[in-house]
């Protein structure tokens, strides 16, 4: 049994080789892709100050200034000296039919005047500067393939990575009285013992922490396929709001929407004010945190609620710990994969264990090929011609 395990971690870790260390090297990056994405393009986050406009009245002049767009996501509270970040998409041409061509989909607001400080299209394929950090967070789960190919590509990496975890884990153990010797790493004793070492001990050493990394990234890209349905299978779920059905133009103003958000959130006695809201597959989402904290730092995450964007109607909520085992455990997919469970030690955690997947996976692949190299000289010794020379 053990032999077929080292032959299935051998092949499994060739196979995924070079995607789990583009996803490593990326994932070490974007733990921390908003303070790197501030730094690089301060006009994008940056706003010279002032009292800022309300949020949907920014909404509704970004639209007036350029009715080619909705605004699909709105921060409703900025912290001062920001921008009103704002999601868009194209609406409908009437004269032919389909969505206008806009070329952005990320407009930075100056939220004290309107002005348009900077656009662009996020996850271009692209190593400009304003588009590099959006473009490594789109290549860790992509790859940046059309449609959804290289999300379930991803995903199916991610699982063949999960089932490896374990064989790694069983072939690293020789034999149960020498346990200790997979825990230690070995130095002076050449090179070759202390790329295995690496490999070996490391991988054991972090074998809980990437067995999350690798479990919730198949929960990341193949969450509606696969991993919905399973958990739903041993937990009740709550329905998903969002019906692609239901896609299209809001009949339902933004306004409205808000003031029933406020109203069920106080009802629900939440204190937190409403931070963003956003419209996705005929659904209105209100998301409430604190301005500057709409990723959800620590813990689950934000409440949101949901609304149905053709007639107002409530179409569900998602509240941190609250719900099934299954809503529970589907709600802390995220965070944990990207560490922010945790708050900042977490995102610390998951940036070193991208560097340590990246590790691992060219370790390994060093090794299979020092292995095939040695084979391959032993099955190839010298021929001598007849008078004794090597020919």
């Amino acid at each position: 049994m053990r032999g077929f395990l080292k032959r299935f971690h051998r092949l499994a870790g060739l196979a995924t080789a070079l995607f789990l260390v583009l996803a490593g090297l990326t994932g070490a990056v974007i733990a921390w892709d908003h303070e790197l994405d501030a730094a690089l393009n301060p006009r994008f986050f940056r706003a010279p100050g002032g009292a800022a406009l309300p949020a949907l009245e920014l909404a509704d002049r970004l639209e007036r200034g350029d009715p080619r767009l909705r605004v699909t996501y709105a921060p409703l509270a900025v912290p001062p000296g920001h921008t009103w970040l704002a999601r868009v998409e194209p609406r409908l041409d009437p004269a032919t039919g389909r969505p206008y061509a806009l070329g952005f989909d990320q407009v930075a607001v100056d939220p004290a005047t309107g002005a348009i400080q900077a656009r662009r299209l996020w996850g271009r394929l692209s190593l400009a500067r304003e588009d590099l950090l959006p473009c490594l967070y789109k290549l860790h789960y992509s790859l940046h393939l059309p449609g959804t190919w290289g999300v379930l590509l991803m995903g199916c990496v991610g699982l063949l990575w999960t089932f490896d975890c374990f064989a790694a884990l069983a072939a690293s153990f020789p034999s149960l009285p020498a346990w200790r010797r997979s825990f230690r790493f070995r130095f002076g004793l050449g090179w070759v013992r202390a790329v295995f070492d690496l490999h070996r001990s490391g991988g054991v050493w972090a074998w809980g922490a990437l067995l999350v990394l690798a479990a919730t990234s198949v929960s990341m890209n193949l969450g509606d396929p696969v991993v919905r349905p399973l958990v739903g299978r041993l937990s009740t779920l709550a329905p998903s709001p969002f019906d692609p059905r239901e896609a299209g133009g809001p009949a339902v103003d933004r306004r409205g929407i808000l003031d029933a958000a406020r109203a069920e959130a106080a009802r629900r006695g939440w204190t937190r004010p409403p931070g963003g809201l956003f419209l996705a597959s005929g659904v209105y989402g209100v998301g409430f945190f604190e301005p500057g904290r709409d990723h959800g730092d620590g813990g689950l995450g934000n409440a949101w609620l949901y609304f149905r964007a053709r007639d107002g109607a409530p179409a569900g909520a998602q509240v941190p710990g609250e719900g099934s085992a299954g809503d529970v455990f589907l709600q802390a997919q995220f965070p944990l994969h990207s560490g922010r469970i945790l708050g900042l030690p977490g995102r610390v955690l998951v940036s070193a264990l991208g560097l340590a997947v990246a590790a691992l996976s060219a370790t390994g692949v060093a090794l299979w090929a020092r292995r095939r190299y040695l084979a391959w000289c032993s099955k190839t010794p010298f021929q001598s011609s007849p008078g004794g020379a090597p020919r």
